[in-house]
């Protein structure tokens, strides 16, 4: 069982049928998140292998995971918000463990992305389970 953010993900997507629904809920959640500050946007938080310009800043307290993120394409700032449902206030130590996979499938969102959000998306996965990882 994912996290209850997560969850709500899945069950808003099993209530929108259409795509264009479902995209464009991943869209408004990421126009929904804070913007990261500009002075974290630096070379250190930049994800490499994304089409678009990505920047996840990970935090680390009390031995849970957290992360916040920021893109300049609106599609992939909802693909953050979708990873921080995932993952975000789950204990260090799990986050590597996350199917993330298994669990983005029950949205079927990788089958909906074009090859280059695809593999942008593995690139943020594998940063955030990185990071992590280092961090435990």
């Amino acid at each position: 069982m994912a996290q209850p953010a997560f969850e709500e993900f899945v069950e808003d997507f099993e209530f929108l049928e259409d795509w264009e629904d479902r995209y464009r809920h991943v869209i408004e959640a990421g126009k929904a998140m804070e913007p990261l500050d500009d002075a974290l946007k630096v070379p250190a938080t930049r994800v490499e292998g994304c089409a678009s310009q990505v920047w996840l800043h990970p935090q680390v307290s009390a031995g849970h995971f957290r992360f916040d993120g920021d893109s300049d394409a609106l599609i992939v700032r909802g693909l953050i918000a979708v990873l921080r449902a995932l993952y975000n206030d789950l204990p260090t130590a799990e986050v590597p463990t996350v199917d993330a996979g298994g669990e983005l499938a029950r949205l079927g969102l990788t089958d909906h992305l074009s090859a280059q959000r695809s593999n942008g998306l593995r690139a943020m996965i594998e940063r955030i389970r990185l990071v992590a990882a280092e961090a435990a």
